[in-house]
């Protein structure tokens, strides 16, 4: 009887059936009506022939059948009768050794590389200590950038994992010279000033290579923890409130800024990780606008977006005091009750990418809503806009119900403790201060329930409470909302919310730096602000790195992200073989995929017969 073998289609709890079936030995009838449909059985391995131009050529194939029919599940191909002949008789010239390397994603890192020159700007600037034996320093900034677009690790782990890589192939290095001490001599050349000048000069050469034509560019901020010590010196590095909520370790803030339809950065500055957002944007407001100025040519009115982080009366004047800047922000809902309970017989459908995905999708419930007015803000008439996401509204009642339940269960305790007399329980002013740190705990207001005491007969304090259904009713009012000011008023509301909506770009970028394989600025394992800002610079070259590849594939019709590029591209390696004869080593690349064919002709280059073509 044929064993059975379960596919990968094959649901669980039938892949754990069949397997209970077959150890019971039922009859073969039984068995192949009700497990065959989810199974295949395994023929032996026979030789094929196939007749080309006249000539025969054989392959080995394995047959199974799969949901009932045969397919073949393996080829291999062995070649006319004189190569059978030969591998039959060992006259072949199998090869001694192979050693196989990763080629496809440092090589392509590479390619962006040619035209960039991130080494050599680097050395332009760069005061270097004369040592012929070593990397120069824009090489060092080079070769971490390389690690970082593809599989970020330590500085200390750095020479091992070159080893594993064709890099000898790509671009020759010693690769035992890039250790973390090498690094930390070779970065300590760089000054302050030096990398802000490099930065400068890289962001603006990749805006060059992959210019943009839009006028409106997003802003945000984000914070890096890190594990060094409280008795370590860096100004950097400080406490705050970590976006990640590990409030206890130190931070880097790092804030950036990228163009709207391009997503390349332009702009990115490090800074202490207790200052607030707000002061941040205060003080590097003249450097956001230069730079986006100098990407537009002509006198073009330009536009910023960035949260309500970064809103203050001082920030706002600001750019009312330039007459090419428009700007456009969120508004907290806490500071607008007036806007949040309007009806939402007053909102309309937008017109944005997302929803006419819903809409030809079937879903025109879950589409955004709007609705415009006007109002005094920052001491100037701006345009409003309140969207309602349903999707977003239905994901917050859900938490919410669940908050809700949790602070109910704590207020029986908290009763069953008072009506009890237990000690520490007996003030209602001990008994309110902990109910307010519960609902902070929960993030909930402390009006949600009322909590009342009195005494009964006995004169023994005693605890009720209920549900305030106005206030709860006020507060789910707010799901779903969000709340925009601009100082736009010629774009129409799909424009102003279409806008707002594509500050993603950044928030995507910050995603990328924080992704554990791929650029991966935290957690940051420098001890020094001076490396801590190389480190910084390393990996929003890798970002922009990543970018411009995305870019190139995306100009090709290959709608495919960086990462999944990277991640195809690691697979396809380089191999060196030793052929029995031979003095030297012969180098083949492998055969590629599907994917990895269509992200090299992306490119403009291919593999024949193993080796590297231009097409």
């Amino acid at each position: 009887m044929v064993t059975p073998r379960t596919t990968r289609k094959t649901p669980p709890q039938i892949r754990n059936s069949i397997v209970k079936i077959y150890k019971n030995q039922p009859d073969e009838n039984f068995l192949l009506a009700h497990v065959r449909p989810y199974c295949y059985s395994l023929d032996m391995a026979h030789l094929h022939k196939k007749m080309k131009k006249g000539r025969p050529y054989y392959y080995i194939r394995e047959i199974a059948r799969v949901n009932g029919k045969p397919k073949v599940i393996n080829q291999v191909y062995l070649g006319s009768p004189d190569r059978i002949l030969e591998m039959a008789q060992g006259r072949q010239n199998l090869p001694e050794k192979i050693q196989s390397q990763s080629f496809g994603a440092l090589w392509l890192a590479h390619l962006v590389e040619k035209e960039v020159d991130l080494a050599g700007l680097v050395d332009e600037i760069v005061d270097q200590e004369k040592d012929n034996n070593a990397p120069s320093v824009g090489e060092y900034f080079l070769y971490a950038v390389y690690n970082r677009m593809i599989e970020a690790c330590s500085k200390r782990a750095m020479p091992n994992w070159y080893k594993t890589t064709a890099i000898q192939h790509i671009r020759p290095v010693q690769t035992d010279e890039l250790n973390s001490q090498m690094f930390w001599l070779k970065w300590n050349q760089v000054e302050e000033q030096q990398l802000t000048k490099i930065s400068q000069v890289f962001l603006r050469k990749i805006s060059e290579i992959m210019p943009s034509s839009s006028d409106c560019f997003m802003f945000d901020t984000t914070n890096y923890y890190t594990f060094m010590a409280s008795d370590t010196e860096s100004e950097l590095a400080q406490r705050g409130k970590n976006k990640e909520g590990r409030n206890w370790l130190r931070q880097v803030g790092v804030a950036l800024l990228v163009s709207r339809d391009k997503r390349i950065p332009l702009y990115y500055k490090e800074y202490e990780g207790n200052r607030h957002d707000s002061r941040v944007f205060s003080q590097i407001l003249d450097e956001l606008f230069g730079a986006m100025r100098e990407l537009v040519e002509g006198e073009r009115t330009l536009t910023i977006i960035f949260d309500k982080g970064m809103n203050s009366e001082e920030n706002i004047a600001a750019i009312d005091a330039r007459k090419d800047i428009n700007f456009i922000t969120t508004y907290s809902t806490y500071f607008a009750e007036h806007l949040i309970h309007v009806g939402l017989e007053k909102f309309t459908v937008v017109d944005t990418r997302k929803n006419r995905k819903l809409a030809r999708e079937g879903k025109q419930d879950d589409r955004l809503l709007a609705w415009r007015t006007q109002g005094e803000y920052w001491g100037r008439e701006r345009t409003v806009v309140v969207t309602y996401n349903p999707l977003t509204a239905t994901k917050q009642r859900y938490a919410f119900e669940k908050k809700m339940l949790r602070l109910q269960d704590t207020l029986f305790e908290f009763q069953a403790k008072v009506n009890k007399q237990a000690p520490s329980w007996r003030k209602p002013s001990i008994v309110l201060k902990r109910y307010k740190d519960t609902c902070s705990d929960l993030h909930l207001p402390s009006d949600l329930y009322k909590v009342e005491f009195y005494h009964n007969d006995n004169n023994h304090l005693r605890m009720n409470f209920r549900k305030n259904h106005y206030r709860i009713s006020r507060y789910i009012d707010r799901f779903g909302k969000n709340i925009l000011i601009t100082d736009i008023t010629a774009w129409t509301t799909d424009e102003i919310v279409q806008a707002s909506l594509d500050r993603w770009t950044v928030e995507d970028g910050f995603r990328l730096t924080k992704d554990e394989q791929q650029v991966a600025l935290r957690p940051i394992r420098h001890w020094t602000d001076s490396k801590i800002r190389c480190h910084i610079f390393t990996c929003i070259a890798a970002m922009a790195f990543l970018r411009i590849i995305e870019l190139r594939l995306r100009d090709a019709g290959v709608h495919m992200t960086a990462k999944a590029a990277m991640r195809h591209m690691q697979n396809l390696h380089s191999c060196l073989l030793w052929l029995p004869g031979k003095r030297k080593a012969i180098r083949m690349l492998e055969e590629p995929g599907k994917e990895q064919k269509k992200i090299m002709r992306a490119f403009g280059w291919k593999i024949a017969s193993g080796v590297l073509q231009e097409i």
